[in-house]
C-alpha cells in the first residue's frame, strides 16, 4: 500500500487501508496498529506528536487523521468543471475526447446533456465547422 505523506487525499487513503483491512480481516486494535505504517514524512511527524493515550478506537484515530488533514482534501468537481474544458491546439479530436470523459468520470452527477453541451462548448472552431 502506497505510504501517505499527508499531499493527497486522507479519505482516498483510509478507503484504500480499509479495503486492505477488510480483506486481512483486522481487528480494530491492529487497524490502529498497522495504519500507522502506512504514514511517511508530514503524517509520521504528526502521529509522532499526538499525547499518548490520546487514540481510543481506529473510528477515534480515523477522526483525527481526516481533521489533521482535511486541508489535502481533493475538492468534488461540479458540472461546471465541464465547462472549462477546451481542446488544445493541435490536439486530436480522439485525444480530447478522452480527455473529456476522463474527467466525467469526476462528475458522476453530469446528465448526459450536459456533458454534450460541454464537450461541444470546448471543442476548436474548426471542429465545429465540419460537424455542421
Amino acid at each position: 500500500m502506497a505510504e501517505y505523506d499527508g499531499t493527497i487525499d486522507p479519505q482516498e487513503h483510509l478507503s484504500r487501508f480499509e479495503n486492505t483491512a477488510l480483506l486481512h480481516r483486522y481487528t480494530d486494535g491492529i487497524k490502529c496498529r498497522v495504519f500507522v505504517t502506512t504514514f511517511a514524512r508530514t503524517a509520521q511527524q504528526w502521529f509522532n506528536q499526538l499525547p499518548p493515550a490520546v487514540i481510543g478506537s481506529f473510528r477515534e484515530f480515523c477522526s483525527l487523521f481526516l481533521h489533521q488533514f482535511a486541508s489535502s482534501r481533493k475538492h468534488r468537481k461540479t458540472e461546471l468543471s465541464l465547462f472549462s474544458i477546451r481542446q488544445k491546439e493541435g490536439e486530436s479530436l480522439k485525444h480530447y475526447l478522452l480527455r473529456f470523459n476522463t474527467a466525467t468520470l469526476e462528475v458522476p452527477s453530469a446528465t448526459q446533456e450536459v456533458k454534450a453541451i460541454a464537450f461541444t462548448q470546448g471543442l476548436m472552431e474548426r471542429f465545429l465547422q465540419v460537424a455542421n
